[in-house]
Parts: structure tokens; C-alpha cells; sequence
């Protein structure tokens, strides 16, 4: 069974989803070791491969690459991957979901941002035209076979961030994200208007509040992606430990594993 027919058949449990964002391969093992959905975040990708903000700079080439080491490291993961606007016009969008899928990814993303564009939760967001949009999305459909396409909107207001995924759901979409939402409310009007899964996005610091998941199903929803969890906790780990060990001159014995630790994640999928 492909991936994304098991995405399916996981969410067809009733039960919400959470798909913690990683960074890089490493991020992805010790993610996995707590959570059975992995989600190949933009942001983090951003900031682990340039040291740069989540503005455009990842390509699709950067997400292919990435997205097939985390499978090939973890073949069980329901593991989703964002692809931002689809890098580019139509035919980009729809080569990369088509080599996504060949490598074996459960779901992508596709956002409706207008270039340049900005992480979903900061301010001065422009989005395509909805009709622009819908071709994109539409060879993004016709191109796949089994995996599974989210449609997201960076709508601000959010009557039409509800118009825009209503839509999209209408013209095939798999599921609907509506990015930075503020509160359960509007969960709960879009799942009146549409039957597919609703996904909501949970950033530390972002524009919506950190809600619990029997909220967020309670609400409506059905995948949560955490986009952060892992890179905000590495560089707070860190920062805690360098701190400490440049004060002391020596290294800690507390905050951080030993050596035999990290082997043991390293050789997880290996023995």
C-alpha cells in the first residue's frame, strides 16, 4: 500500500493526527522515537540548510532531497512534506509532487502565497489570485496518484480564508489548512461547509493560541502539524548548555545525552 494510502487510512480512524516539523535526518530519529507523523517543515529547512528566514529561499530540489532521506531513514513515518507555493508556476509544482510521490512521501502541502513570500504567521502575506491558484493546485491533482494533497490558504481575513478552503476542497483537494488562525470558531465554520480533513498549524510564538488536540478534534480538526517543536528546542538546548560550558570551562554532565545515548538513535533503524 503507497504511503499516502495509509495516510488515508489513518485519518479515516477518526483520530487527529500531530506530524511534528523537523530539520534535518537526525531531528527526524528522535522525533520518531515519540510520534508516528513526521512533517517536513519550510521554516526549519530554512534555518538548518542556509541559517536563513522562512522567506523562499528553500527550492523544491531542497525538499526532495530532504523529504526521501527522512523516508529512507523512517519507512513507517506518516510523513508530509511543505513545498511552500509548489516553487514556482504549474509545471514545478507538479514535477515536484510527482517525485515526491516516486520516493515514497505520504502528503504534501501547497500553499497559495504570492512570491515573495513569508512564513505563514508574520504580517504583510499576499496571496494569488484564486483562479491562478486553482490551475496550480489542478495540475498538482492530476499529476499524483496516491498521495495525499493538502491545500492551504494564507488568507488573512478570514472570511475569505473560509471561501478560499471551501473551494479548494470543492476542486479536489485532499484537505485544507487555514494558516494562523486565532481561534476554534473557525474550525468549526469550515468544517460546516466541507467533509474533508481540516489541518491547523501550531507555531510556538505564532498567531494562533497553543491549543491541546482534544480541542483541536473536539473542534474539527484532524491533523495538527507543530512546525517548530525541534529546531526552537535544539537551539534552546544549546544555548542552555554552550552558556553553561563557557562559564564553567568544562563541559555539563546535565542537559544533554552522552555518546551512548546518541548511538542508540543512530542505530534505531540500522540493527
Amino acid at each position: 500500500m503507497h504511503p499516502g494510502q495509509l495516510f488515508r487510512q489513518r485519518l479515516s480512524t477518526g483520530k487527529i493526527l500531530p506530524l511534528i516539523g523537523v530539520y534535518d535526518i537526525f531531528s527526524a530519529l528522535v522525533s520518531s522515537k515519540y510520534f508516528d507523523g513526521t512533517f517536513v517543515s519550510g521554516f526549519s529547512v530554512a534555518a538548518s540548510y542556509y541559517g536563513l528566514p522562512d522567506v523562499g529561499f528553500v527550492t523544491w530540489r531542497d525538499q526532495i532531497d530532504t523529504a526521501t532521506r527522512v523516508r529512507h531513514a523512517l519507512p513507517n513515518q506518516y510523513l508530509l512534506v511543505d513545498i511552500d507555493d509548489g516553487f514556482g508556476d504549474q509545471i514545478v509544482a507538479a514535477n515536484t509532487v510527482r517525485s515526491l510521490e516516486q520516493n515514497g512521501i505520504s502528503a504534501v502541502m501547497m500553499e497559495d502565497q504570492k512570491r515573495p513570500r513569508k512564513c505563514g504567521h508574520f504580517d504583510g502575506k499576499e496571496i494569488l489570485p484564486l483562479e491562478e491558484y486553482l490551475i496550480k493546485l489542478q495540475a498538482v491533482l492530476d499529476v499524483r496518484n496516491d498521495l495525499f494533497v493538502i491545500a492551504r490558504t494564507d488568507a488573512v481575513d478570514i472570511v475569505e480564508g473560509i471561501k478560499r478552503a471551501t473551494t479548494y476542497a470543492h476542486a479536489g483537494a485532499d484537505g485544507v489548512m487555514i494558516e494562523g488562525i486565532r481561534d476554534l470558531e473557525t474550525i468549526r465554520k469550515l468544517r460546516s461547509e466541507i467533509d474533508c480533513p481540516i489541518m491547523v498549524n501550531q507555531l510556538q510564538g505564532g498567531k494562533s493560541p497553543n491549543w491541546t488536540l482534544d480541542e483541536l478534534q473536539s473542534a474539527g480538526a484532524n491533523i495538527v502539524i507543530y512546525s517548530t517543536p525541534a529546531l526552537f528546542s535544539a537551539q534552546h538546548g544549546m544555548e542552555q548548555f554552550l552558556s553553561a560550558m563557557k562559564t564553567n570551562g568544562t563541559m555539563n554532565n546535565v542537559g544533554t545525552v552522552n555518546m551512548q545515548d546518541c548511538m542508540n538513535t543512530l542505530m534505531r533503524y540500522g540493527k
